[in-house]
């Protein structure tokens, strides 16, 4: 059972590399789940409906979000509408949408769980606990569990890693688009890695233009910000498991850079 996780997907570039790619990657490393952040796929900020229907239809199993969940409205009824796609379950539960699900694929369970950082970010509730609620609801369901934590600070990402650790199949951290190089097995069995990075403009400041970003750190004064295109990379992970429920054998880092010609 291999399951590949792509991190955040930024803007328009993001997307295509993101839909150019996966066939190939999913041949490749033999993928029998595939989830995809997707927070940021509409223009940087958010999802919308299309952009949902878009990627399932690419064959992507789960979608998880994060702390731009509701900057699109469009999205809200289709939260509670699909099951497959994910907001952090420790938002409030007055908030639409879901923080975890299960799918299945040649007999294989999984449970996918949605989690936000507190520390830097708003989330409704602590995610320590949602964590534990969330696997207790899973219990019996399933036989591997997934979870993307969507955090800003690592020493966070790094304790649900170690609070987990045992307890689910993997742990892959977002948010904050940059790739760690901590990706291994804890010693309970469960793959972790503080940030996977993300799919889109490896030339921009985090998937937005460069130019826009130094001017709003330059000035201090108020910018708007574009996704850049220039040299795109998808960039995720495989976690390898067996027969053995809630451990994972291994974890592959993956940063694929966009095909000579792609546009």
């Amino acid at each position: 059972m291999n399951i590949l996780f792509v991190g955040d997907v930024v803007g328009s570039t993001g997307r295509r590399l993101l839909l150019h790619l996966l066939p190939e990657l999913r041949e490749r490393h033999d993928a029998t789940f595939v989830v995809v952040n997707g927070e940021n796929v509409a223009g940087g900020v958010g999802i919308t409906p299309k952009n949902a229907d878009e990627l399932f239809d690419a064959g992507v199993d789960v979608i998880t979000l994060g702390n731009h969940t509701y900057r699109q409205r469009a999205i809200y009824p289709y939260l509670d509408a699909q099951e497959r796609i994910l907001r952090p379950a420790n938002f409030l539960k007055s908030q639409p949408g879901h923080g975890s699900c299960v799918v299945e694929r040649a007999g294989i369970r999984l449970g996918v769980v949605n989690l936000s950082g507190n520390l830097f970010l708003r989330a409704g509730r602590p995610a320590f606990s949602e964590a534990d609620a969330a696997l207790h609801g899973l219990r019996g369901k399933v036989d591997h569990v997934l979870v993307d934590m969507h955090a800003e600070a690592t020493s966070e990402k790094v304790a649900m890693g170690w609070h987990l650790d045992g307890r689910v199949t993997a742990v892959v951290g977002t948010h904050t688009h940059v790739p760690t190089a901590d990706a291994r097995v804890l010693p309970g069995g469960t793959a972790y890695i503080t940030d996977v990075g993300m799919t889109g403009a490896r030339g921009g400041v985090i998937g937005v233009k460069r130019e826009q970003a130094v001017e709003a750190l330059v000035t201090q004064m108020p910018t708007r910000f574009e996704p850049s295109d220039d040299d795109p990379w998808l960039m995720g992970v495989v976690v390898k498991a067996t027969s053995s429920a809630l451990r994972a054998d291994g974890i592959e880092q993956l940063l694929v850079p966009a095909p000579a010609g792609f546009r």
